[in-house]
């Protein structure tokens, strides 16, 4: 038997719930009925936690042949700065919203002050 490496594959679907719309329907009434009555509604989103500094991207982007951007060699956090934490906050009556970028690791608490500012 010959092995090799491999990958996991997220191939595995399972079936839809029967009640699976009915959290979404009550979520957007509660919504709808806030909104009536002049009361804000938002939306917050966080994302994963970031290394702060030069460090390796996966993403790409457009820059002149030959002058590629130097980035460390070894992605450890710098312990002064630590990752960064992205939080949007999106005011769904207004249309409005922002993105917050915070390094402190008391989610709840950069949760709220997003939301204050």
């Amino acid at each position: 038997m010959k092995l090799g490496e491999f990958r996991e594959t997220i191939t595995l679907e399972g079936g839809n719930h029967p009640d699976r719309n009915e959290q979404f329907e009550y979520i957007n009434a509660r919504a709808n009925s806030f909104q009536e009555h002049g009361l804000p509604v938002i939306f917050v989103d966080t994302k994963k936690k970031e290394l702060v500094g030069n460090f390796k991207n996966n993403g790409s982007e457009y820059a002149p042949k030959g002058n590629p951007v130097e980035v460390n060699v070894y992605d450890f956090k710098d312990k002064q700065v630590g990752k960064a934490v992205p939080y949007g906050v999106y005011d769904i009556t207004n249309n409005t919203g922002f993105v917050n970028v915070g390094t402190n690791f008391d989610t709840a608490e950069f949760a709220i002050s997003s939301i204050r500012a």
